[in-house]
Order: C-alpha cells, then sequence, then structure tokens
C-alpha cells in the first residue's frame, strides 16, 4: 500500500485509470493509521498516524470509544490478530473473477472458527467485481 503513497502505477500499466486515482486521491485524504514495529517517522503518506502499541488493544480501546467506521488494507496478520481477538463485526469481500487455484497464496480464514454471515450490502463494479458486505450471526 505505501507504494500509492509515492503515485506507483500497478504492474504491466503505464498509468492510473480515472477511476484508480480517484480511489488513490480518497485513500490518500482519509486518516490512516500504521501498526508497525519496524517503520520510522515521518511516515511518506499523507494523513498517516504510526502506532506502536499492541494492534489488538489499540483497536479495542478505539471501537469502546466510539472511533467510528474502521477498515483494514493489506495486512494479513493484522487481519487475523483481530479476527481471534473477537473485533471484526463486519466483512467485506470483494471477488474478482479469477481462479488461483495454483498460485493461491495464504487464505485469510485458515483456522478461523465457521461463522454464519448475514448479507447487508452488494454492488457490483464494471459488469465483472463484485463486493459483498456481511455481518456475522450470532
Amino acid at each position: 500500500m505505501s507504494g500509492f503513497s509515492a503515485g506507483e502505477v500497478p504492474d504491466g500499466q503505464d498509468e492510473f485509470r480515472a477511476e484508480e486515482e480517484a480511489s488513490v486521491d480518497e485513500l490518500t485524504q482519509a486518516s490512516k493509521l500504521v501498526f508497525s514495529s519496524s517503520l520510522e517517522e515521518p511516515l511518506t503518506w499523507a494523513n498517516s498516524t504510526l502506532v506502536r502499541d499492541d494492534a489488538v488493544e489499540a483497536v479495542r480501546a478505539m471501537k469502546e470509544n466510539g472511533s467510528g467506521l474502521l477498515s483494514t488494507i493489506g495486512s494479513l496478520s493484522l487481519c487475523r490478530s483481530l479476527l481471534k481477538a473477537g473485533l471484526v463485526d463486519r466483512f467485506r469481500v470483494v471477488m474478482f473473477p479469477v481462479i488461483t487455484g495454483a498460485t493461491g497464496a495464504e487464505r485469510i480464514y485458515d483456522g478461523y472458527p465457521d461463522v454464519a454471515l448475514e448479507m447487508i450490502e452488494h454492488r457490483t463494479f464494471d459488469g465483472r467485481i463484485q463486493l459483498v458486505e456481511y455481518k456475522p450471526r450470532v
């Protein structure tokens, strides 16, 4: 994700498409917390704050203080620790029309207990990519 801060274009492209540029701009303008024990300040991405505290405890405190909507992007280990701590109350799944049976990497939900989900929102982008949002049913 740090490549966005430098305006790096994805491999295989010469430039961002208009909708990609808008997404990068939105991410740049949003407030971001970066949980890391190895990065140093100042962070290069605008509106980013470095947090060295335990991520689970920091997120738990933010939820208790009513910090509003919290989302994660780009960290499999962070997502897994928040799942394990019971701090996830929405699952936003983006489906891309590709099967990566031979090249797929680690799956985020390995080892996570089975959870019944209730769909609360869905959208289709460009006729191919779908975003489906669920909340866990207890």
